[in-house]
């Protein structure tokens, strides 16, 4: 059972939690309210690096929740880069296979990017591409067979839309890990720096937090093994079925975010 009591902040999980696609969750307004309203701390942490804070932020404001900064949102691309600032110095070449955001974000953090074969390319960063072509996958797998560190965002398999769940970026990253016959490096949930990165933004420490995702091998378990108390909300990946046959399981299970709200009231 959850202890509501102790919860000072929130991280949740944005793709199956707030949204799916373009379209907002039901009681999505409801939800920031409550937080709002009871002056509980939150930020957004997803496996998503297509996207870049910014572009959150104005997903967020077309949905009506306005007022969100950049520092409450924080994406597997925040955390690759800082990852690649951290060990490779400015002005690198980096390969990208992934979306804008991710490219954006390295280039704004002082290194120079390519989608192309060149031999100085010292990492291939890679995350979600809706327009993933044979070539992309070649010209990434090419660096990485060179040397090139293979650095993925997440190794999210689907990600969910309207339609359903479609192809996420661990399916990219299980193509080029065949391809390469090398292993990544995984920044995204559920490894332990995107949750500590939350906590830092939250300033706060693991067991005055609360997760609130929709996936239990990523959001729940990663939260789980740093002593984040864990909410698995049922409108995205994990079923309820899944939850029952899990080793590991959430504190609360909840079918939305409007039922989230009822309970914590």
């Amino acid at each position: 059972m959850i202890d509501f009591g102790r919860i000072a902040g929130v991280i949740m999980d944005m793709d199956g939690v707030l949204w799916r696609g373009d379209q907002a969750l039901p009681d999505l307004g409801a939800w920031f309210d409550f937080l709002r309203t009871r002056g509980l701390r939150y930020v957004m942490a997803t496996n998503n690096s297509r996207l870049a804070p910014v572009d959150y932020i104005e997903k967020l404001a077309r949905m009506g929740i306005h007022g969100i900064e950049a520092d409450q949102i924080i994406t597997s691309g925040t955390a690759t880069v800082a990852y690649v600032q951290a060990h490779f110095p400015a002005g690198s070449l980096i390969h990208v296979l992934g979306g804008d955001g991710l490219r954006m974000m390295l280039s704004e953090g002082g290194y120079a990017v390519t989608s192309e074969i060149d031999p100085h390319v010292v990492a291939v960063t890679v995350g979600v591409d809706f327009a993933l072509t044979y070539d992309k996958l070649k010209n990434a797998s090419m660096c990485i067979r060179a040397g090139a560190a293979f650095i993925a965002t997440n190794n999210d398999a689907t990600f969910p839309t309207p339609e359903g769940l479609v192809p996420g970026a661990g399916s990219i990253v299980a193509a080029l890990r065949t391809a390469s016959g090398v292993e990544p490096m995984n920044m995204g949930k559920p490894n332990a720096p995107m949750f500590e990165a939350a906590l830092r933004a939250l300033g706060m420490d693991a067991g005055d937090a609360l997760m609130v995702g929709d996936r239990l091998d990523t959001d729940i378990a990663g939260a789980a093994a740093l002593g984040i108390q864990t909410v698995l909300v049922l409108t995205g990946v994990s079923t309820l079925a899944e939850v029952a046959a899990a080793a590991g399981q959430p504190d609360g299970v909840y079918a939305g975010l409007g039922e989230l709200v009822a309970a914590w009231s």
